[in-house]
């Protein structure tokens, strides 16, 4: 019954969704601690939901005409990254939000999926450029290291970081562990999302004060977020 209670009241911190029948929120939105970007066209009951969880005002973003916010786009509290292929309209909704935003003109440039970044760290795709990287640590105002998660190069889709706690692929390394927690200053946590799927960031999507989880999430996996990302304190 508590487990239900969370989820099933729109107020809850934690909260099961699914965009349009795609349980994957992750590739569809993306969040700081007072923002979250998110596609378009998705019910208002839903987008009440999402305001909820992360306690964040919403913003609906559309990068050249691609729903998939959450991949393209990376962010913290001071700065987010974004795809070369963002238009002006994107680039402006986003600097609206009082973020600084770099485009990266890079070969691997899905910042959402190479890109995991919190307000004290940032790990990296282990093939992006020099300059990328000195760009990302200005605009984002932490340091940048390049690394592999369960020797992924797609560190934003293998993890999801806030200021509080980790979670990521359960095939990570012991030494990609410690070079997490020297990154991002947080307990790292293994676990999956939407019944049994490694890849953490692709299904959920978190902040310090919530969490929202795609809507195949199990009661266990959702026992595993509030641990790591200590939705609980």
């Amino acid at each position: 019954m508590y487990m239900k209670r969370k989820v099933f009241d729109e107020h809850a911190r934690l909260q099961l969704l699914h965009f349009n029948e795609n349980p994957n929120v992750g590739v569809f939105c993306r969040t700081n601690e007072t923002i979250a970007f998110v596609r378009k066209g998705l019910a208002s009951k839903i987008t009440r939901r999402i305001e909820s969880a992360l306690g964040v005002s919403l913003v609906e973003l559309s990068i050249a005409d691609a729903s998939i916010v959450g991949s393209l786009l990376a962010l913290n509290s001071t700065g987010a990254i974004v795809t070369d292929f963002a238009d002006e309209v994107a680039l402006e909704s986003i600097e609206q939000q009082g973020l600084a935003v770099y485009v990266i003109q890079d070969t691997f440039n899905a910042a959402g999926n190479d890109i995991l970044l919190s307000d004290n760290g940032a790990m990296v795709h282990p093939s992006l450029s020099n300059g990328s990287l000195k760009a990302i640590e200005k605009t984002c105002g932490v340091p940048v290291k390049r690394g592999t998660i369960a020797n992924l190069d797609t560190v934003g889709m293998a993890a999801v970081v806030t200021n509080k706690g980790l979670l990521c692929h359960p095939k990570v390394t012991p030494e990609e562990t410690r070079r997490l927690e020297e990154i991002f200053d947080v307990d790292v946590m293994i676990g999956t999302v939407n019944h049994g799927v490694p890849l953490i960031g692709s299904g959920l999507v978190a902040n310090s004060k919530g969490a929202l989880m795609g809507s195949l999430t199990t009661g266990i996996e959702m026992g595993r977020i509030e641990e790591a990302l200590h939705l609980l304190d």
